[in-house]
């Protein structure tokens, strides 16, 4: 069973966040640049307070007419925040988006964020090893027969 660390070894532990009191604005300039669709928030002691998604965006200001400049990212932010540990499984993480809808995972080590797992990272992991166990049976039937 592969686990979510091998997926961030081979994904990368990079991590891109947002402090609670940025402007919205600021939180999808971020998102754009590193083409994500999620920041966690982090607060001044360091720690996880939530997550910023361009759902929570699209539901909590458009929908109700703010403005991404004067509106902080902590107002709209999730709160509730669904996280892994590195030695869970892929399987543990998708059993935990399908479960809780939720399209990203923070990853957490030692109370420390050390990566984000999405539900993209997660489809692409699962494509992968499909094609590497295709490949492996199709080269047993060739050599076998």
């Amino acid at each position: 069973m592969h686990t979510i660390r091998q997926l961030l070894d081979t994904k990368g532990h990079d991590i891109w966040s947002v402090a609670p009191e940025a402007p919205a604005f600021e939180a999808l300039q971020i998102m754009s640049e590193k083409d994500v669709g999620a920041l966690p928030v982090i607060n001044d002691e360091g720690e996880l307070a939530g997550i910023f998604s361009e759902r929570d965006y699209a539901r909590k200001v458009i929908l109700k007419g703010k403005s991404s400049k004067e509106t902080t990212v902590g107002e709209l932010m999730t709160d509730v925040v669904f996280t892994i540990k590195p030695e869970d499984t892929i399987q543990d993480s998708m059993e935990l988006m399908t479960k809780e809808r939720v399209r990203h995972l923070p990853v957490i080590s030692n109370e420390r964020l050390i990566g984000i797992v999405t539900i993209g990272d997660v489809v692409n992991h699962i494509i992968s090893s499909q094609g590497l166990t295709i490949e492996q049976l199709q080269r047993y039937i060739s050599e076998g027969y």
